[in-house]
Formats: structure tokens, sequence, C-alpha cells
């Protein structure tokens, strides 16, 4: 198979800013977060790890 006979590859990088500008145009800010603070009314612990430890901070 050569490369002439494949099919033209996509474009990701204009395919996600299409996405983007019609979000905007929408009204939706992709950049807020889009969960609510009062999900978190519990207390928010660290993700375990494969033991069942909580994983810590890198110093």
């Amino acid at each position: 198979m050569n490369r002439k006979d494949s099919k033209p590859r996509v474009d990701i990088y204009a395919k996600i800013t299409d996405r983007i500008v019609a979000d905007l145009e929408k009204g939706v800010r992709p950049w807020v977060k889009p969960w609510s603070a009062a999900n978190t009314a519990g207390r928010i612990t660290r993700p375990l790890r494969h033991n069942g430890h909580p994983t810590r901070a890198s110093t």
C-alpha cells in the first residue's frame, strides 16, 4: 500500500479548533468547570493506588 493510495489525513488541530469555536458561538465557555461544588460536599480525598493507599503529593 502506497502513501498515495491512502486517504488524506484529518487535521486534528483544525477539528478541535472548529469544535471550540462552535461552542463559543453557542455561548458555552469551555474553560469553565462543568461540575458544581455541591457534588463535593463530602471529604475530598486523593486517588487510591492499586494497593489501596492514597497517593501523596510529590516534593
